[in-house]
């Protein structure tokens, strides 16, 4: 009974508030607060509010929402673990067999790039002689006294 009547309140209040702001010729935002103010007014219209206030006070309430957030850490807390160890079992094995052949044995042979075909070595670097190929290396293994 209280319930409903401090619904109503709400409901009457913001009405008002929507009639002032309407006067103040911002018609939009008073459609917007009326829609919110008539909220209140629905749910103790269609029940809802007696079934809210039954089961606020109710023990036998409570106790299921206890047992639906046992439920609801139980299942988060498997699903972390499952994601840390990587998926279950079957998952698991999957993505082991997935990783043993996922290398072609083409793969392993180093690219030439496009139209090499194999044959002739790749073409070095002009200005550049053999030797001063790895002069930048040198420096700075010279530098670390290797």
């Amino acid at each position: 009974m209280i319930a409903e009547t401090v619904c109503s309140a709400v409901s009457a209040a913001g009405l008002g508030i929507a009639a002032v702001t309407a006067y103040r010729k911002r018609f939009l935002a008073a459609a917007r607060i009326a829609a919110y103010a008539l909220v209140p007014l629905g749910l103790v219209m269609t029940g809802v509010v007696d079934w809210l206030a039954d089961t606020a006070f109710s023990p036998t309430a409570w106790a299921g929402f206890g047992v639906l957030g046992a439920s609801w850490l139980l299942f988060a807390s498997t699903r972390a673990v499952e994601r840390r160890r990587g998926g279950t079992r079957k998952e698991r094995a999957q993505a082991r067999a997935a990783r043993r052949g996922a290398v072609a044995p083409e793969a392993s042979a180093p690219s030439l790039g496009p139209g090499a075909g194999g044959s002739r070595p790749a073409a070095r670097p002009a200005g550049r002689s053999g030797d001063d190929d790895f002069s930048d290396i040198e420096a700075i293994l010279k530098k670390h006294g290797i």
